[in-house]
């Protein structure tokens, strides 16, 4: 069969040929045996659901040896053998060009250049999956095939529950992710319910088909090392010979180094995992592989020496690096952490002194030997940390979890009265004020003709709409209009795409729109082929995460997660081509509520009055909130968004003398 036959079939009625397992792939860890044998009899019937009875026999103890291996059923013998890459648009079989971006994003997840662990439907961050077996796949593939603008397809934890009867400005899908009853959202729950086959982690962007590569993260990285260097800054020199200590090399955390080379500094990016490390260099993303401590501080000195802009991976623990630079009077201007800390018992982390191949044997069958080890491990990372911050070093938490995990290890990085960590996250300093409260935040699209002239034209489009924008722009989004404007005219030369032919830039309300119109003109112009927009989940509204995005909410309300909630709601009745929302994100399973959208622009006036409608909404539910918290920053993007449109009407705070309440 073709490709499009391939799709169309779904499950097929006879199995194919079983697969061998390619130990040369970077495949997910061996989950927690957490399942008691009732349990593991459950885990095979909601499995089975999915296949005729005559296949049960053959099944049971194919699925049962994956069981006790893996600990997950992932039914690698129903992986397609087609090539999975972001196809154009026109080469999916189907009936809605809706459904057809979706499937493009789907397989875009699913690339082996994109996704960290593809053979286990892994996207990124450790566990963030885009379903949670083949089965489901084939079976979503399918129903998007089939489907029309008068459908809906549900879809339950990367289960598709079916295609319901809706309307055209409905959104095509709708996924909900990790859904949990507050009770049950425990780290062992996850373990528990996903070996059960009844829920999953979506991450953020893996989950609701939206993840574009380590690109989707590093103009955030870039904007965060960038403003990073501008408050270590004195006189406003630049970030040359300045040093970037951080590590994780896998999924988002992949774009520190190409973010550093952007900021134009020296970074060093510890990774533990050589096929994630052999991966980002082959990609062009890090420039060069040390695995010597040793030799790695004489190649740092040598750049600092030079001021050199470049990038190091180094092979093997951060921990290493942190001691062995103190140890030898290496100053660190700049350090962070980006390893996959929400996940902490399960690959997300390493610990120092024990080796890749030795750690995840451990976690697999010695699960709690191995959380001893990893809170020990980040208690010495802190220790090296605070000495290295005691000379001055600018220590920031990029969010996925460091300061929390470490604090629950009891590191030393608690205030005196133990409310607060003694480091900030990125979004309390930096993030949060400079963008989030005025609106700017991570704006997506994917060229679904997979031209490279299209995400050219697209590139120089938003570069137009945003030097015309700047010029009317008021001086407190002055930095953040040129920022984006200078990224997006050095996009092409800093080779950022992996797989689909995507683009990223950070933008309020008003760019987001006016860049998407733009883009809808063109398509109707047929100057270039259909549109995806959407974003990060990483952003000024869609996130609920007291940790992260939600950090720099000083009200009280950072623990609430009505933002998220609503706006998921809101932007699925304005239009969105698809909606979904998570529990889980970048911070942890129960430490955080997400939610995304996609839209699909056609050309036409329809695409044009949903891009409005929904953009709007998008972006200023999360103004409202920031601007009711107290925010300043917020205060004023509110009030400029009400005069923008005479319709939106919000409750702005009254502040109170702080004295008074003294």
């Amino acid at each position: 069969m073709n490709f499009k036959e391939q799709i169309l079939e779904g499950i097929p009625q006879e199995l194919p040929p079983a697969k061998a397992y390619d130990e040369s792939l970077n495949h997910a860890p061996k989950r927690k045996a957490i399942l008691d044998e009732e349990e593991k009899k459950l885990a095979l019937e909601n499995a089975l659901r999915y296949f005729d009875e005559k296949h049960h026999k053959t099944l049971i103890p194919e699925f049962r040896e994956e069981l006790e291996k893996y600990g997950r059923i992932y039914m690698y013998r129903l992986k397609p053998d087609y090539d999975f890459y972001a196809r154009p648009i026109d080469e999916y079989p189907g009936k809605s060009i809706q459904a057809k971006g979706i499937m493009l994003m789907i397989q875009n997840n699913l690339d082996p250049e994109v996704a960290q662990h593809p053979e286990e439907l892994i996207t990124y961050g450790g566990n963030g999956a885009v379903f949670q077996n083949w089965a489901q796949y084939r079976l979503c593939m399918q129903y998007l095939a089939n489907m029309d603008d008068h459908q809906t397809l549900v879809m339950y934890s990367g289960h598709p529950m079916g295609l319901f009867p809706s309307h055209p400005n409905a959104p095509r899908v709708v996924v909900t992710n990790g859904m949990m009853i507050p009770n049950y959202s425990k780290p062992d729950d996850w373990e528990k319910f996903n070996a059960l086959g009844v829920t999953q982690y979506g991450q953020m962007t893996a989950g609701s088909y939206m993840y574009i590569g380590p690109q989707g993260i590093v103009h955030g990285t870039t904007i965060t090392v960038l403003n990073a260097g501008r408050k270590i800054s004195k006189n406003g020199e630049e970030l040359s010979g300045k040093l970037f200590v951080t590590s994780g090399l896998g999924g988002m955390s992949g774009a520190q180094p190409k973010a550093g080379n952007i900021a134009g500094c020296i970074t060093v990016c510890a990774e533990v995992n050589p096929k994630a490390t052999q991966t980002r260099h082959k990609q062009g993303w890090v420039d060069e592989v040390i695995e010597d401590v040793k030799e790695l501080a004489e190649r740092v000195k040598q750049a600092k020496e030079n001021k050199e802009v470049v990038s190091i991976a180094y092979q093997g623990n951060v921990v290493e690096v942190w001691e062995y630079f103190y140890e030898n009077d290496i100053y660190i201007d700049l350090g962070s952490d980006q390893t996959s800390l929400h996940n902490p018992w399960a690959g997300g982390y390493y610990p120092v002194d024990l080796g890749f191949e030795e750690a995840n044997k451990m976690m697999a069958e010695k699960p709690e030997e191995f959380k001893l080890k990893v809170q020990e491990s980040l208690r010495r990372q802190a220790a090296a940390i605070n000495k290295h911050t005691a000379k001055g070093t600018y220590f920031f938490d990029y969010g996925n979890a460091f300061l929390l995990e470490a604090s629950r290890a009891g590191a030393d990085i608690m205030s005196e009265d133990k409310k607060s960590f003694i480091y900030p996250s990125y979004v309390q300093d930096i993030m949060g004020p400079m963008c989030f409260d005025y609106g700017f935040g991570p704006f997506r699209w994917v060229c679904a003709s997979g031209k490279d002239e299209d995400l050219k034209k697209t590139d120089e489009i938003a570069a137009n709409v945003l030097l015309k924008l700047k010029e009317k722009s008021p001086s407190e989004i002055q930095q953040q209009m040129q920022d984006n404007i200078q990224w997006i005219k050095g996009a092409q030369e800093n080779k950022l795409v992996v797989g689909s032919k995507a683009r990223i830039l950070y933008a309020d309300a008003e760019g987001r729109i006016e860049i998407a119109k733009a883009f809808n003109d063109a398509i109707g112009r047929g100057e270039i082929g259909p549109v995806v927009l959407g974003r990060d989940h990483h952003d000024v509204s869609g996130t609920d995460s007291p940790y992260r995005e939600t950090s720099n909410i000083y009200d009280g309300s950072r623990y609430t997660a009505d933002m998220a909630i609503q706006n998921v709601i809101g932007d699925s009745f304005r239009g969105a081509t698809w909606v979904s929302i998570h529990n889980g994100g970048g911070v942890g399973w129960g430490e955080v509520i997400n939610g995304g959208f996609g839209m699909i622009l056609e050309g036409d006036k329809a695409s044009e009055d949903r891009l409005k409608s929904m953009l709007f909404w998008d972006v200023n539910n999360g103004i409202a909130r920031r601007s009711w918290a107290r925010n300043k920053e917020a205060v004023f993007a509110a009030k400029r968004a009400m005069e923008m449109n005479p319709n939106l009407k919000l409750t702005i705070p009254n502040m109170v003398d702080p004295k008074l309440l003294d």
